[in-house]
């Protein structure tokens, strides 16, 4: 089993740039068109992909240590119980990371480099965030620095030759499990010298939601400046174009991963994943460059399988989630999910072809912003609590862009109801049947029993746990809405993101 995770990658052009990966594994598996992550953001968007679980079950809400990003709590509760650990101590693989892990990864109030996640035989883990030259490896533990020459250090490379070297002299008398987690196309978006020119003429996507006014959404995308300026328009149009020019080195990893299974005779015995851990924006709504917000183009991403029983060039429109992964690597495994928490659902019988089975309508998204106390420099007119500030003063996060959503994907809806959690208790709510780009919130025009059944849905996904994550949503046959529920004593809402659970 192999898994290549690439880091923030915009879902609506992947195949561009990555021509051989749609070769070699698209086009010999399937290509599922409606993935999503439960979290816009590395590290609580990873620790889903490790675990199977929610944020709000996981307790990782950030990239930083004090959000339980590879925390001290996050090695003692977490890290025992993620698939990996399962798949080597109770399933017998081999297993091998190479790559970006946690964004805290290596940092000295926890262990450092010396930290080795239980669950990984061979460890070779980007200390803390990404980067492509002057990095810190940690290699089984010890730390192994690299430099600025391309031949030896450029990461992407590092590590398909490191991939290669563990395919070559691995056990064949054990299943084997990699997970390679590149970096790109994360900024700084440095690419490899041989690509420095490629896609000169490649912008960002002008869809119609790009660089106008976030009316009717929630204050901080309505206080992003439209027009863009044409300087902050050159800087996400290059920063577009360094992305694309990163996922070559990638595309070239692939191939050579690809290959070197088929010359060992082992590729039609694997099953191959490719997908990222989330979406990216450039310009949509006059917000410059990043991810964390609740839109599709930050939500969406790839994913990508080919592998035994997998028939060629398939294309599947279920509502699935990267907490799903955990599940699925384990059931092909052969594990009992029974026997874990895991809040996702196996792909397997999705990836075979199975006719009539039963699969979710909705799943949960959410998101704890982050701001800092003071004022941000560059907006002092917005006081504080903003954060990831532009020069032209349009700001990325905040402490109240704390939202929580149900994403629904059935038959009659394809529905997005988000919740903020702020004074106003802001909502928004979009019909992508009719609205694919989110630009019109309908929140105030849908029909009232419609917001009743998906504030109870919404609030019975932020307590769920396992099996209750996959209970039926508002637009399934088995869906029964009991108003009185409503106001009760549960005080789901107030779970949403406390303290006391990080």
């Amino acid at each position: 089993i192999l898994a290549f995770l690439a880091d923030t990658i915009l879902v609506l052009s992947f195949q561009t740039p990555l021509k051989k990966t749609n070769t070699l594994i698209a086009q010999m598996g399937i290509t599922f068109v409606n993935a999503y992550v439960p979290s816009a953001l590395c590290c609580p968007s990873r620790a889903s992909i490790l675990t199977g679980k929610y944020p709000h079950n996981h307790h990782v809400v950030n990239n930083t240590l004090e959000g339980n990003c590879s925390s001290k709590l996050w090695q003692k509760i977490q890290e025992p119980y993620t698939f990996p650990a399962l798949l080597k101590a109770m399933c017998g693989y081999q297993t091998f990371f190479a790559g970006k892990y946690l964004n805290e990864y290596g940092a000295e109030d926890a262990g450092g480099v010396g930290h080795v996640p239980p669950g990984w035989s061979f460890w070779y883990a980007l200390e803390k965030n990404s980067k492509y030259y002057n990095y810190t490896l940690s290699v089984n533990g010890k730390a192994r620095r690299h430099g600025e020459n391309y031949s030896v250090d450029y990461l992407t490379d590092v590590l398909a030759n490191m991939s290669l070297d563990f395919l070559e002299y691995k056990s064949n008398f054990e299943p084997f499990f990699m997970m390679i987690a590149t970096p790109a196309p994360h900024s700084p978006w440095t690419p490899a010298p041989q690509y420095t020119k490629s896609f000169q003429n490649v912008s960002a996507p002008r869809n119609s939601n790009f660089n106008i006014h976030g009316k009717n959404k929630h204050w901080l995308i309505r206080q992003a400046k439209t027009p863009m300026s044409n300087s902050s328009i050159q800087f996400l149009d290059d920063a577009y174009r360094k992305r694309w020019q990163t996922l070559l080195s990638v595309d070239d990893l692939i191939e050579k991963v690809v290959k070197k299974l088929e010359v060992n005779g082992e590729l039609d015995n694997t099953y191959i994943f490719y997908t990222s851990d989330n979406g990216y924006h450039t310009g949509q709504f006059s917000l410059p460059i990043d991810k964390r917000q609740l839109y599709e183009f930050d939500i969406k991403v790839p994913l990508l399988v080919r592998g035994p029983g997998i028939k060629p060039n398939q294309t599947n429109k279920m509502l699935v989630a990267n907490i799903d992964l955990g599940p699925t690597i384990l059931d092909i495994a052969g594990y009992d999910l029974n026997k874990t928490q895991m809040d996702g659902m196996s792909l397997l019988p999705l990836l075979r072809g199975d006719k009539n089975v039963t699969w979710r309508s909705d799943f949960l998204v959410e998101y704890q912003g982050e701001g800092y106390n003071g004022s941000d420099p560059t907006c002092p007119g917005l006081g504080p609590g903003v954060t990831h500030c532009f020069p032209d003063c349009v700001c990325e996060d905040s402490y109240n862009n704390t939202y929580a959503c149900v994403r629904t994907l059935s038959a009659s809806w394809d529905l997005q109801y988000c919740e903020f959690d702020d004074r106003e208790v802001f909502v928004e709510v979009y019909n992508l049947t009719a609205d694919p780009h989110q630009i019109n919130n309908i929140a105030k025009t849908i029909d009232q029993e419609i917001l009743e059944k998906m504030n109870y849905r919404l609030m019975m996904l932020q307590s769920c746990s396992g099996a209750t994550c996959r209970t039926p949503g508002v637009f399934d046959p088995g869906y029964r809405f009991d108003p009185r529920l409503m106001f009760s004593n549960h005080g789901l809402r107030a779970r949403r993101f406390s303290a006391q659970f990080l």
